[in-house]
């Protein structure tokens, strides 16, 4: 496999908890951040749905007394949009 070398400029508190990772695990501190890059990329290319970004937000289920159909049920939807 081949690879690439990259330099990146961190905080000194975040590169000794790094360090402090890295050292009680046994394992280097390059992997650790191959590790949380792979994960980070990988979670940020899945694409949010209208729905997940309401949800992540609080916003699903948030109203209160209201009908549990209230989002998919037709008969709430009569004159929506109409003046």
């Amino acid at each position: 496999m081949a690879s690439q070398r990259i330099t990146v400029r961190i905080p000194a508190s975040l590169g000794k908890q790094l360090r402090r990772k890295a050292s009680l695990g046994g394992r280097p501190e390059s992997e650790l951040v191959r590790e949380a890059l792979e994960k980070y990329l990988a979670e940020s290319a899945e694409p949010k749905t209208a729905y997940d970004l309401a949800k992540a937000a609080g916003m699903i289920g948030c109203a209160k007394g209201a009908p549990p159909d209230l989002s998919t049920n037709p008969k709430y939807f009569e004159g929506f949009g109409k003046d």
